[in-house]
Protein backbone atom coordinates (compact mmCIF):
# COMPACT_ATOMS: atom_id res chain seq x y z
CA UNK A 1 0.00 0.00 0.00
CA UNK A 2 1.79 3.35 -0.95
CA UNK A 3 1.41 6.16 0.78
CA UNK A 4 0.22 9.47 0.10
CA UNK A 5 2.74 12.08 1.70
CA UNK A 6 1.44 14.85 0.30
CA UNK A 7 -1.25 14.81 2.48
CA UNK A 8 0.88 14.26 5.16
CA UNK A 9 0.44 16.73 7.50
CA UNK A 10 3.78 16.58 8.71
CA UNK A 11 4.85 17.22 5.23
CA UNK A 12 2.36 20.15 4.88
CA UNK A 13 4.14 21.73 7.91
CA UNK A 14 8.11 21.54 7.21
CA UNK A 15 8.18 21.96 3.20
CA UNK A 16 7.81 25.93 3.51
CA UNK A 17 9.85 26.69 6.34
CA UNK A 18 12.64 24.56 4.50
CA UNK A 19 11.91 26.13 1.23
CA UNK A 20 12.18 29.62 3.04
CA UNK A 21 15.34 28.88 4.65
CA UNK A 22 17.07 27.77 1.47
CA UNK A 23 16.08 30.73 -0.74
CA UNK A 24 17.39 33.16 2.23
CA UNK A 25 20.47 30.85 1.75
CA UNK A 26 20.41 31.50 -1.77
CA UNK A 27 19.76 35.43 -2.18
CA UNK A 28 22.98 36.10 0.08
CA UNK A 29 25.30 34.28 -1.36
CA UNK A 30 24.05 35.95 -4.67
CA UNK A 31 24.43 39.09 -2.94
CA UNK A 32 27.53 38.82 -1.73
CA UNK A 33 29.01 37.29 -4.90
CA UNK A 34 27.39 40.35 -6.83
CA UNK A 35 29.04 43.02 -4.31
CA UNK A 36 32.12 41.32 -4.87
CA UNK A 37 32.27 41.74 -8.40
CA UNK A 38 30.37 45.12 -8.42
CA UNK A 39 33.64 46.73 -6.04
CA UNK A 40 36.04 44.82 -8.48
CA UNK A 41 34.29 46.12 -11.87
CA UNK A 42 33.88 49.49 -10.54
CA UNK A 43 38.07 49.22 -9.39
CA UNK A 44 38.68 47.91 -12.91
CA UNK A 45 36.66 50.70 -14.94
CA UNK A 46 38.65 53.29 -12.72
CA UNK A 47 41.85 52.05 -13.28
CA UNK A 48 41.74 51.97 -16.93
CA UNK A 49 40.09 55.57 -17.24
CA UNK A 50 42.98 56.69 -15.03
CA UNK A 51 45.88 54.68 -17.25
CA UNK A 52 44.14 56.34 -20.20
CA UNK A 53 44.19 59.73 -19.12
CA UNK A 54 47.41 59.56 -18.36
CA UNK A 55 48.66 57.89 -21.40
CA UNK A 56 46.43 60.37 -23.53
CA UNK A 57 48.27 62.98 -21.16
CA UNK A 58 51.87 61.48 -21.53
CA UNK A 59 51.11 61.01 -25.66
CA UNK A 60 50.42 65.04 -25.79
CA UNK A 61 53.32 66.00 -23.34
CA UNK A 62 55.99 63.47 -25.55
CA UNK A 63 54.20 64.73 -29.52
CA UNK A 64 53.52 61.16 -30.23
CA UNK A 65 53.00 57.68 -29.17
CA UNK A 66 55.67 55.41 -27.19
CA UNK A 67 58.20 53.99 -29.02
CA UNK A 68 57.21 50.52 -28.17
CA UNK A 69 53.84 51.37 -29.65
CA UNK A 70 55.01 52.44 -32.87
CA UNK A 71 57.54 49.32 -32.88
CA UNK A 72 54.46 47.02 -32.57
CA UNK A 73 52.58 48.67 -35.21
CA UNK A 74 55.43 48.48 -37.60
CA UNK A 75 55.85 44.76 -36.84
CA UNK A 76 52.00 44.39 -37.58
CA UNK A 77 52.12 46.06 -40.74
CA UNK A 78 50.72 49.68 -41.91
CA UNK A 79 47.50 48.07 -43.26
CA UNK A 80 44.26 46.54 -41.34
CA UNK A 81 42.23 44.28 -42.39
CA UNK A 82 39.83 46.35 -43.92
CA UNK A 83 42.44 47.89 -46.16
CA UNK A 84 43.45 44.32 -47.15
CA UNK A 85 39.85 42.75 -47.86
CA UNK A 86 37.88 45.99 -47.92
CA UNK A 87 37.14 47.75 -51.37
CA UNK A 88 39.69 49.76 -52.87
CA UNK A 89 39.95 53.76 -51.43
CA UNK A 90 38.45 55.67 -53.95
CA UNK A 91 40.74 58.15 -55.33
CA UNK A 92 41.10 61.36 -53.98
CA UNK A 93 40.62 64.25 -56.90
CA UNK A 94 42.17 67.65 -56.57
CA UNK A 95 40.14 70.73 -56.90
CA UNK A 96 39.19 71.55 -59.07
CA UNK A 97 38.91 68.37 -60.93
CA UNK A 98 36.59 69.83 -64.10
CA UNK A 99 38.37 72.90 -65.74
CA UNK A 100 36.85 74.06 -69.03
CA UNK A 101 39.07 76.68 -71.10
CA UNK A 102 36.43 78.11 -73.87
CA UNK A 103 39.53 79.50 -75.91
CA UNK A 104 39.03 82.48 -77.81
CA UNK A 105 40.24 82.38 -81.38
CA UNK A 106 43.56 84.22 -81.72
CA UNK A 107 44.14 85.24 -78.38
CA UNK A 108 47.39 82.67 -77.78
CA UNK A 109 45.01 79.37 -77.61
CA UNK A 110 47.20 77.29 -80.04
CA UNK A 111 50.65 77.92 -77.75
CA UNK A 112 48.46 77.17 -74.50
CA UNK A 113 47.09 73.75 -76.26
CA UNK A 114 50.44 72.91 -77.19
CA UNK A 115 51.35 73.60 -73.24
CA UNK A 116 48.50 71.68 -72.21
CA UNK A 117 49.15 68.68 -74.33
CA UNK A 118 52.57 68.16 -72.79
CA UNK A 119 51.56 68.84 -69.09
CA UNK A 120 48.84 66.00 -69.56
CA UNK A 121 50.95 63.45 -70.07
CA UNK A 122 53.51 64.63 -67.36
CA UNK A 123 50.58 65.37 -64.52
CA UNK A 124 48.21 62.21 -66.18
CA UNK A 125 45.14 64.76 -66.61
CA UNK A 126 42.71 64.31 -68.98
CA UNK A 127 42.75 66.99 -71.69
CA UNK A 128 40.03 66.83 -74.33
CA UNK A 129 40.71 69.33 -77.06
CA UNK A 130 38.11 69.63 -79.55
CA UNK A 131 38.67 70.62 -83.24
CA UNK A 132 35.46 72.34 -84.10
CA UNK A 133 36.36 75.89 -84.33
CA UNK A 134 33.70 77.65 -86.53
CA UNK A 135 30.79 76.62 -84.09
CA UNK A 136 30.57 79.00 -81.14
CA UNK A 137 27.10 79.33 -80.60
CA UNK A 138 24.73 76.43 -80.17
CA UNK A 139 21.01 75.71 -79.80
CA UNK A 140 19.92 74.23 -76.60
CA UNK A 141 19.64 71.01 -77.32
CA UNK A 142 23.20 71.41 -78.44
CA UNK A 143 24.58 72.79 -75.13
CA UNK A 144 23.17 69.93 -73.09
CA UNK A 145 24.37 67.25 -75.29
CA UNK A 146 28.08 69.75 -74.87
CA UNK A 147 27.63 69.84 -71.23
CA UNK A 148 26.38 66.47 -70.57
CA UNK A 149 29.46 65.18 -72.35
CA UNK A 150 32.10 67.31 -70.80
CA UNK A 151 31.15 66.28 -67.46
CA UNK A 152 30.93 62.04 -68.13
CA UNK A 153 35.05 63.00 -68.94
CA UNK A 154 36.89 60.79 -66.77
CA UNK A 155 38.31 63.45 -63.75
CA UNK A 156 40.41 65.32 -63.56
CA UNK A 157 39.72 67.07 -66.80
CA UNK A 158 40.58 70.14 -69.07
CA UNK A 159 38.35 70.36 -72.19
CA UNK A 160 39.01 73.31 -74.46
CA UNK A 161 36.87 74.18 -77.42
CA UNK A 162 36.00 77.72 -79.51
CA UNK A 163 32.68 77.67 -77.56
CA UNK A 164 30.92 81.20 -76.01
CA UNK A 165 30.35 80.81 -72.32
CA UNK A 166 27.88 77.50 -71.09
CA UNK A 167 25.92 77.68 -68.22
CA UNK A 168 25.76 74.53 -66.57
CA UNK A 169 23.64 75.34 -63.53
CA UNK A 170 21.15 76.53 -65.81
CA UNK A 171 19.87 72.93 -66.69
CA UNK A 172 21.35 71.36 -63.11
CA UNK A 173 24.40 70.19 -64.72
CA UNK A 174 27.66 70.68 -61.95
CA UNK A 175 29.12 74.09 -63.15
CA UNK A 176 32.99 73.76 -63.76
CA UNK A 177 35.66 76.36 -63.40
CA UNK A 178 36.51 78.16 -66.24
CA UNK A 179 39.86 79.77 -67.45
CA UNK A 180 40.46 81.95 -70.77
CA UNK A 181 43.24 84.59 -72.13
CA UNK A 182 42.38 87.16 -73.97
CA UNK A 183 44.30 90.08 -76.10
CA UNK A 184 44.38 93.84 -77.20
CA UNK A 185 41.07 93.60 -79.45
CA UNK A 186 42.59 95.61 -82.11
CA UNK A 187 45.99 92.71 -82.43
CA UNK A 188 43.35 90.12 -82.28
CA UNK A 189 41.32 91.29 -85.39
CA UNK A 190 44.60 92.00 -87.30
CA UNK A 191 45.88 88.41 -86.79
CA UNK A 192 43.08 86.85 -87.49
CA UNK A 193 42.40 89.07 -91.10
CA UNK A 194 45.91 87.50 -91.84
CA UNK A 195 45.63 84.47 -91.00
CA UNK A 196 42.55 83.12 -92.77
CA UNK A 197 44.18 84.44 -95.77
CA UNK A 198 48.09 83.90 -95.42
CA UNK A 199 47.78 81.22 -92.87
CA UNK A 200 51.33 80.66 -90.04
CA UNK A 201 54.72 79.32 -90.16
CA UNK A 202 53.40 75.81 -89.89
CA UNK A 203 52.42 75.76 -93.86
CA UNK A 204 52.28 78.60 -96.39
CA UNK A 205 49.01 76.46 -97.60
CA UNK A 206 47.11 75.58 -94.68
CA UNK A 207 45.60 79.15 -94.94
CA UNK A 208 43.78 77.23 -98.07
CA UNK A 209 42.72 74.35 -95.94
CA UNK A 210 40.86 76.63 -93.87
CA UNK A 211 39.39 79.29 -95.95
CA UNK A 212 39.15 77.20 -99.50
CA UNK A 213 35.72 79.40 -100.49
CA UNK A 214 37.33 82.71 -100.37
CA UNK A 215 38.19 84.30 -103.80
CA UNK A 216 41.77 85.63 -105.10
CA UNK A 217 39.85 89.51 -104.59
CA UNK A 218 38.38 88.82 -100.99
CA UNK A 219 42.10 87.10 -100.07
CA UNK A 220 43.87 90.06 -101.29
CA UNK A 221 41.75 92.66 -99.87
CA UNK A 222 43.99 95.43 -98.26
CA UNK A 223 42.77 96.12 -95.33
CA UNK A 224 42.51 99.50 -95.06
CA UNK A 225 39.94 99.45 -98.18
CA UNK A 226 38.03 96.91 -95.73
CA UNK A 227 38.32 99.02 -92.32
CA UNK A 228 37.17 102.49 -94.51
CA UNK A 229 34.85 101.03 -96.74
CA UNK A 230 32.80 99.28 -94.51
CA UNK A 231 33.24 95.70 -95.50
CA UNK A 232 31.35 92.92 -93.15
CA UNK A 233 34.29 91.28 -92.11
CA UNK A 234 35.43 95.03 -90.78
CA UNK A 235 32.55 95.88 -89.48
CA UNK A 236 30.21 94.89 -86.71
CA UNK A 237 28.91 92.71 -85.50
CA UNK A 238 32.22 90.57 -86.78
CA UNK A 239 34.23 92.49 -85.00
CA UNK A 240 32.24 91.79 -81.72
CA UNK A 241 33.69 89.24 -81.26
CA UNK A 242 35.54 88.92 -77.42
CA UNK A 243 32.40 89.66 -75.50
CA UNK A 244 30.06 87.04 -76.36
CA UNK A 245 32.62 84.04 -75.31
CA UNK A 246 32.25 85.59 -71.64
CA UNK A 247 28.76 86.79 -72.25
CA UNK A 248 27.11 83.28 -73.24
CA UNK A 249 24.65 82.15 -75.61
CA UNK A 250 21.56 84.31 -75.14
CA UNK A 251 20.79 86.18 -78.44
CA UNK A 252 21.54 89.68 -76.94
CA UNK A 253 25.24 88.44 -76.32
CA UNK A 254 25.78 88.99 -80.01
CA UNK A 255 24.97 92.33 -80.10
CA UNK A 256 27.07 94.86 -79.31
CA UNK A 257 25.90 97.24 -76.21
CA UNK A 258 25.81 97.63 -72.58
CA UNK A 259 23.96 94.61 -71.80
CA UNK A 260 26.49 92.02 -73.26
CA UNK A 261 29.21 94.16 -71.86
CA UNK A 262 28.06 93.93 -68.45
CA UNK A 263 26.79 90.41 -68.36
CA UNK A 264 30.00 88.99 -69.55
CA UNK A 265 31.82 90.81 -67.04
CA UNK A 266 29.54 89.34 -63.93
CA UNK A 267 30.18 86.29 -65.53
CA UNK A 268 33.54 86.57 -65.15
CA UNK A 269 33.25 88.00 -61.95
CA UNK A 270 31.62 84.51 -60.86
CA UNK A 271 32.00 81.47 -62.95
CA UNK A 272 35.95 82.33 -64.46
CA UNK A 273 39.20 81.29 -62.09
CA UNK A 274 41.30 83.86 -63.83
CA UNK A 275 41.20 85.43 -67.25
CA UNK A 276 44.76 86.79 -68.07
CA UNK A 277 45.96 88.51 -70.68
CA UNK A 278 48.29 87.33 -74.26
CA UNK A 279 50.62 90.48 -73.82
CA UNK A 280 51.93 88.93 -70.01
CA UNK A 281 51.47 85.44 -71.22
CA UNK A 282 54.05 84.27 -68.63
CA UNK A 283 52.64 85.83 -65.32
CA UNK A 284 49.06 84.28 -66.95
CA UNK A 285 51.48 80.60 -67.09
CA UNK A 286 52.96 81.77 -63.41
CA UNK A 287 49.17 82.50 -62.07
CA UNK A 288 47.93 79.15 -63.52
CA UNK A 289 51.03 77.75 -61.72
CA UNK A 290 49.78 78.85 -58.17
CA UNK A 291 46.24 78.31 -58.62
CA UNK A 292 46.07 75.22 -60.38
CA UNK A 293 49.57 73.30 -59.79
CA UNK A 294 47.53 69.89 -60.30
CA UNK A 295 47.30 70.87 -64.32
CA UNK A 296 49.59 73.63 -64.78
CA UNK A 297 52.63 72.68 -62.49
CA UNK A 298 56.23 73.28 -64.54
CA UNK A 299 54.73 75.21 -67.12
CA UNK A 300 56.56 78.02 -67.32
CA UNK A 301 59.68 76.17 -66.97
CA UNK A 302 58.30 74.09 -70.58
CA UNK A 303 57.19 77.21 -72.03
CA UNK A 304 60.60 78.91 -71.80
CA UNK A 305 62.68 75.33 -73.16
CA UNK A 306 64.38 75.72 -76.17
CA UNK A 307 62.61 72.64 -77.21
CA UNK A 308 59.16 74.34 -77.11
CA UNK A 309 60.25 77.75 -78.27
CA UNK A 310 60.32 75.45 -81.77
CA UNK A 311 57.60 74.13 -81.57
CA UNK A 312 55.71 77.74 -80.48
CA UNK A 313 57.19 80.08 -83.00
CA UNK A 314 55.25 77.79 -85.77
CA UNK A 315 51.92 79.51 -84.66
CA UNK A 316 52.80 83.25 -85.86
CA UNK A 317 50.90 84.52 -88.35
CA UNK A 318 52.10 85.48 -91.62
CA UNK A 319 52.22 89.00 -94.04
CA UNK A 320 50.70 90.65 -91.16
CA UNK A 321 51.21 94.32 -91.59
CA UNK A 322 50.01 97.54 -89.64
CA UNK A 323 46.64 99.16 -91.06
CA UNK A 324 46.36 103.11 -91.44
CA UNK A 325 46.48 105.32 -88.73
CA UNK A 326 42.72 106.48 -90.11
CA UNK A 327 41.63 102.87 -90.50
CA UNK A 328 43.02 102.34 -86.64
CA UNK A 329 40.83 105.20 -85.31
CA UNK A 330 37.62 103.96 -87.75
CA UNK A 331 38.39 100.19 -85.92
CA UNK A 332 38.59 101.19 -82.34
CA UNK A 333 35.42 103.39 -82.36
CA UNK A 334 34.03 100.28 -83.87
CA UNK A 335 35.17 98.68 -80.78
CA UNK A 336 35.25 100.49 -78.28
CA UNK A 337 32.70 97.83 -76.09
CA UNK A 338 35.52 95.18 -76.29
CA UNK A 339 37.77 97.52 -75.19
CA UNK A 340 35.72 98.42 -72.29
CA UNK A 341 35.95 94.57 -71.49
CA UNK A 342 39.70 94.38 -72.45
CA UNK A 343 40.54 96.95 -70.23
CA UNK A 344 38.15 95.46 -67.03
CA UNK A 345 40.14 91.92 -67.85
CA UNK A 346 43.51 93.79 -67.73
CA UNK A 347 42.29 95.46 -64.64
CA UNK A 348 40.92 92.17 -62.58
CA UNK A 349 44.32 90.43 -64.13
CA UNK A 350 46.76 92.89 -62.26
CA UNK A 351 44.71 92.88 -59.13
CA UNK A 352 44.99 89.22 -59.09
CA UNK A 353 48.62 89.73 -59.45
CA UNK A 354 49.16 91.65 -56.28
CA UNK A 355 46.53 90.03 -54.34
CA UNK A 356 48.85 86.78 -55.06
CA UNK A 357 52.48 88.85 -54.57
CA UNK A 358 53.74 89.63 -58.19
CA UNK A 359 54.64 92.86 -59.41
CA UNK A 360 53.13 94.49 -62.42
CA UNK A 361 55.39 95.92 -64.91
CA UNK A 362 54.23 99.08 -65.60
CA UNK A 363 52.68 99.46 -69.21
CA UNK A 364 50.93 101.68 -71.59
CA UNK A 365 47.27 101.55 -71.91
CA UNK A 366 45.52 98.59 -73.79
CA UNK A 367 44.54 100.73 -76.86
CA UNK A 368 48.44 101.85 -77.10
CA UNK A 369 49.78 98.50 -79.10
CA UNK A 370 53.15 98.26 -79.87
CA UNK A 371 52.08 98.53 -83.66
CA UNK A 372 50.61 102.03 -82.60
CA UNK A 373 54.04 103.17 -80.92
CA UNK A 374 56.12 102.10 -84.09
CA UNK A 375 53.21 103.73 -86.37
CA UNK A 376 53.68 107.12 -84.14
CA UNK A 377 57.41 107.04 -84.12
CA UNK A 378 57.50 106.23 -88.05
CA UNK A 379 57.77 109.35 -90.16
CA UNK A 380 58.27 109.89 -94.27
CA UNK A 381 61.65 110.63 -95.35
CA UNK A 382 62.55 113.16 -96.17
CA UNK A 383 61.32 115.69 -94.32
CA UNK A 384 62.16 119.29 -94.83
CA UNK A 385 60.99 120.77 -91.71
CA UNK A 386 61.00 119.76 -87.79
CA UNK A 387 57.64 121.26 -87.77
CA UNK A 388 55.96 118.67 -90.06
CA UNK A 389 57.83 116.09 -88.33
CA UNK A 390 56.29 117.26 -84.49
CA UNK A 391 52.87 117.68 -86.68
CA UNK A 392 52.63 114.12 -87.45
CA UNK A 393 53.40 112.85 -84.18
CA UNK A 394 50.96 114.61 -82.55
CA UNK A 395 48.54 113.63 -85.38
CA UNK A 396 49.60 109.53 -84.42
CA UNK A 397 49.71 110.44 -80.71
CA UNK A 398 46.15 111.61 -80.48
CA UNK A 399 44.43 108.45 -81.68
CA UNK A 400 46.01 107.17 -78.36
CA UNK A 401 43.94 109.30 -75.90
CA UNK A 402 40.73 106.96 -74.74
CA UNK A 403 37.53 108.84 -75.91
Amino acid sequence: MMKNFSNSPLHNNQTPNHIRDWNNKKFGFLSAVLLRFSLRGYGFCMASLFIFCFGSLFYQLNGGPPNILLDIRQYLGESTYLDDHGPPAPRVLPFPSQVVYNRVGKCGSRTVVILLRLLAERHQFNLVSSDIHNKTRLTKHEQVDLMRNISNIPQPFLYTRHVHFLNFTRFRIEQPVYINIIRDPINRFLSNYFFRRFGDWRGEQNHLIRTPGMKGDERYLDINVCILENYPECSNPRLFYIIPYFCGQHPQCREPGQWALERAKQNVLENFLIVGILEELEDVLLLLERLLPHYFTDVLNIYKSPDYRKMGNMTGTVRKHTPTLEALQVLYHRMRYEYDFYNFIRDQFHLMKKKIGLKSVPRPPSHQASFLRDLSLRTPEPLDEDEELETDLEDANSWLVQP
